[in-house]
């Protein structure tokens, strides 16, 4: 099988269709619309009610650490967050001390580019999840042009402190009513996704399903403790799994019904007869006592768009100032926002950025006369604005920048009003600037290192599958070691297919292996099939002995 495909331009078309489609809302996409706007009402109505909403800008840095983590385990969820708290903290430190030493802006600019691109690598390698690295560089680059002196700092970094504590306890808080919440969540997700699996037999189906169960027993394994709930969702991940190896067996309507009963608090639903009697999760604690390779191993493969996030930053913040736009920072934050893993990606998110932009500027302008009324009325027209950017951005970007533009925009204001006219004409140039610069700067640092990531992807998954394969034929070998095999083959198909995924969007670089790509993927789930097969027919025998 040819191990590249010949004749593929080494330039991707960028194409416009579809990156303004609206998608389906997020299963939890009340949950972060909720904890946000639970976490910044009560530090802002206090500070409204000792009319110091000057301050609100530090405040709003810890409160908005509560959009992070939801969909982890509440024992991962609780050190995230901490983690999350003090990231915030570093940034915003880092960005009040620079304030404070100088009103160069090219130096501000500078600096704010190079905590955008440290936040966006440390986002990625440690896979913080959504919303990113961009709340981060938000509060960072605002920071900077904020007039500021050394004494004032520690008590600027303390109400952020403050409130980031809040944030933490609104994120814990659902655990009381839910506590395996999203454990549930992600079994859930799995069970869903082997049934459109097996009625469809897609590759996309089945890469879809691989990943949601991937998921799920990383959440599982994540959770820490296994009480008898999280057993009975480990029996419910294996269902989605034998599903996965074998579709044609499967039942799609029971794998939704099953799915279905998860919701609620009620008892998790029995998995059936899986003929798995007591080995069904065998290999769960082995996995757990394996330790996972450090995150900052994945810097490495981070570098270009590392480096993209700086350039590009710095440049749009420099071209703000050159014309002499007052807020060069929405320029640096815009092109913060664009990089993703790959060209196709970016240039989306560039075209979803604008029209979001542009539309979010026309609301507030239209809204700004009702929050002029006074600082309350600013104050609930932003936690509106908080709400509505979390339940509409999981539809598509673009909707969720209709309101976090104006959300943005009134934040400036906490301070004191200022005049719309001025305030759109800026965010509109800013927009502009940071979107272009943002770009021809994606496109003039290329990833070339996509392809050598892919090629380490492929290795991985052949070594993976030889290793399930020997482990398969081993008849002295213990079960844990073919359940530890197998998740270590599944495990590396679904980063397989994300890297394959990634690669194929990137700009100008050599062909692809497309054929060695799919001829490895299939003979993986062949692979992975057959130890579902192998260990049901053990298990089976082990019961009726």
């Amino acid at each position: 099988m040819s191990s590249s495909s010949t004749g593929s331009p080494p330039a991707r078309r960028l194409p416009l269709s579809g990156v303004l489609r609206l998608g389906r809302p997020s299963d939890i996409w009340f949950k972060p619309a909720l904890s946000v706007v639970a976490a910044v009402a009560p530090p802002n109505l206090t500070l409204v009610a000792l009319d110091r909403l000057d301050l609100a800008m530090y405040t709003m840095a810890g409160s908005l650490c509560a959009l992070y983590a939801h969909n982890r385990p509440y024992a991962a969820r609780a050190r995230v967050l901490v983690l999350v708290v003090l990231g915030m903290l570093a940034g915003l430190g880092a960005a009040l001390v620079t304030a404070s030493l100088t009103s160069n802006g090219i130096v501000l600019v500078t600096v704010g580019a190079l905590l955008a691109a440290a936040q966006k690598a440390l986002c990625d390698a440690t896979r913080i999840g959504p919303p990113g690295n961009v709340i981060f560089t938000f509060v960072a680059s605002a920071a900077l042009f904020v007039p500021q002196t050394l004494d004032q700092v520690p008590g600027h970094l303390a109400l952020a402190a403050a409130a980031g504590v809040w944030s933490w306890i609104v994120g814990m808080a659902p655990a009381l009513l839910r506590p395996h919440g999203p454990e549930r969540r992600a079994t859930a997700h799995a069970l869903y996704a082997a049934a459109a699996h097996a009625e469809t037999r897609e590759p996309a189906a089945r890469s879809r399903a691989a990943a949601a169960v991937q998921t799920a027993w990383q959440t599982l394994l994540a959770s820490g403790a296994r009480p008898e709930t999280r057993r009975a969702l480990e029996r419910l991940v294996v269902r989605a799994e034998v599903a996965l190896a074998a579709p044609a067996d499967a039942d799609p309507e029971g794998l939704r019904d099953l799915a279905g009963g998860l919701r609620g608090t009620g008892a998790v639903p029995r998995a059936g007869d899986l003929g798995e009697a007591a080995g069904e999760v065998l290999g769960a604690e082995m996995e757990r006592a394996t330790p996972a390779p450090p995150w900052w191993r994945a810097l490495g493969p981070l570098a270009p768009i590392a480096v993209r996030t700086a350039l590009g930053c710095a440049l749009a913040g420099y071209a703000s100032l050159v014309i002499g736009v007052g807020r060069p920072y929405w320029a640096l934050v815009t092109a913060a926002s664009l990089y993703q893993v790959n060209m196709a990606l970016t240039w989306n998110r560039t075209v979803q950025r604008v029209v979001g932009n542009l539309v979010g500027v026309l609301v507030f302008a239209a809204v700004a006369p009702l929050a002029h009324l006074s600082p309350l009325a600013i104050v609930l027209c932003c936690l509106a604005f908080n709400f509505g950017a979390e339940a509409l951005i999981s539809r598509n970007y673009w909707l969720g920048s209709v309101c976090v533009t104006p959300m943005a925009l009134l934040i400036t204001e906490f301070g004191h009003v200022q005049g719309a006219g001025e305030l759109i004409t800026d965010r509109i140039l800013d927009t502009l600037v940071g979107a272009l610069v943002g770009f021809v700067a994606a496109v003039a640092v290329t990833n070339r290192r996509a392809g050598d990531r892919l090629e380490k992807a492929l290795t991985a998954v052949e070594r993976a599958r030889e290793h399930a394969a020997r482990t398969l034929a081993d008849t002295s070998a213990a079960p844990g070691a073919l359940e530890a095999a197998r998740r270590g083959l599944a495990a590396a198909l679904v980063d397989l297919r994300a890297t394959a995924d990634a690669a194929a969007g990137e700009w100008w670089q050599r062909a692809l292996p497309e054929e060695r790509v799919m001829s490895t993927e299939q003979a993986g789930h062949r692979t992975l099939a057959a130890t579902v097969r192998q260990r049901r027919q053990h298990t089976a025998e082990g019961a009726e002995a």
